[in-house]
């Protein structure tokens, strides 16, 4: 254990850069990380290790499962890691923070709007170290602040209609709603970026239906309006990730991130001054508990700073139709967590557990259908 401490200590700040060379190699169930870094701030080092850290804690911990292990990450099993890979194991962490967003969406006691306002204020202050606390937005030309802005708008709705859902019915329900977001992707896709239409995607994307419907048709009839809501955030997703992936180079994922997140706090500012003027304020704008201050930069810190620039960079790298599939893991370890912290189990019967093992399956079968096309 020590020595995975110190692995840890020694590499975290300088584990990874665009300009580095990776070698892994193991001995006696450790992984050694060897790395030459240049021109990196100690902080965007920081965020990318986080990835490497993951696999090295989870080979130390179960070195009988390191092939599997390897290949949920994109690794192959002589460790070397590609572009692909990284990516891969980027959005795989993302995925996992943001599934424990509809757990804190749960324990919050606020609306869900002002949860997201709160939200995305926290964290577009934190991207400010990460962009030169502005300076680097004036470099980018006023169309690409403009796509981005409105991309964020877009986001701010997303979020919006995510907790609106959790608020509705509970955290598994809404995330397997957010399931259905590559099959919205494989229509969108071809629409947005003007080519067409995969067969491929819009079968493995179909496939997600007979879970849904499973899912659905055992829930109690006061959780439509969550369903529904889900729905609407799910397609929103599919929008804005399309639109990402197809703005992605215009600008480093961090500038990307704070111009679409303070442009959603703006819209979301507006938003709640038009309801307060006509007569409908929230019931709640302040946090009163201080479990909720501490949850909401939990949300904005980990859940939203580092899982939105996590999935920016893998993006650069990624189909947006093969990251939503990854994405598609957010129900999952989204609903593990909800039965370990919020014991909702008790309110969902085995069907329900079914139906997100059909999507579970969906989503492995998406990269081994891409071996089969690649091989004839």
């Amino acid at each position: 254990m020590a020595f995975l401490t110190h692995q840890l200590h020694v590499y975290c700040p300088y584990l990874r850069s665009k300009n580095s060379k990776i070698l892994f190699s193991q001995q006696d169930h450790f992984l050694k990380i060897f790395t030459v870094c240049k021109n990196r701030t100690i902080l965007a080092n920081y965020i990318d290790s986080l990835t490497f850290s993951v696999v090295l804690a989870f080979r130390y911990f179960f070195p009988k499962f390191n092939n599997q292990i390897l290949y949920l990450c994109g690794l192959n099993s002589k460790m070397s890691v590609t572009n692909q890979s990284s990516a891969y194991i980027k959005i795989h962490i993302a995925v996992l923070l943001f599934g424990f967003t509809a757990i804190l969406g749960d324990l919050i006691a606020l609306p869900a709007v002002m949860i997201v306002w709160w939200r995305v204020l926290i964290t577009s202050f934190s991207l400010l170290f990460f962009i030169n606390f502005g300076r680097n937005l004036s470099t980018l030309p006023n169309h690409l602040i403009k796509k981005y802005g409105i991309i964020g708008m877009i986001i701010g709705l997303h979020w919006i209609c995510f907790y609106g859902s959790v608020k509705l019915s509970n955290a598994s329900v809404c995330l397997v709603c957010m399931s259905t977001t590559s099959l919205f992707t494989s229509i969108i896709e071809p629409l947005i970026v003007r080519k067409k239409f995969n067969k491929t995607e819009l079968f493995i994307g179909s496939l997600i239906i007979p879970g849904m419907i499973l899912i659905v048709n055992q829930l109690d009839g006061s959780y439509l309006y969550g369903v529904i809501v889900g729905l609407l955030s799910a397609l929103l997703a599919a929008v804005f990730s399309v639109m990402n992936k197809a703005n992605i180079k215009g600008a480093d994922p961090y500038t990307i991130s704070f111009i679409e997140l303070s442009s959603a706090w703006a819209m979301i500012t507006i938003l709640v001054g038009i309801f307060w003027i006509f007569g409908y304020p929230q019931s709640v704008y302040v946090p009163t508990r201080w479990e909720d201050w501490l949850w909401l930069f939990v949300l904005a810190l980990l859940c939203t700073t580092l899982a939105h620039v996590l999935t920016l960079k893998s993006l650069q790298h990624l189909s947006a139709f093969a990251s939503n599939l990854v994405i598609n893991l957010e129900p999952v370890y989204g609903i593990l967590l909800a039965i370990v912290i919020l014991k909702e189990h008790k309110e969902l019967n085995t069907m329900f557990y079914i139906g997100a093992g059909i999507i579970l399956l969906t989503v492995f079968s998406y990269p081994l259908l891409q071996r089969i096309n690649a091989k004839t």
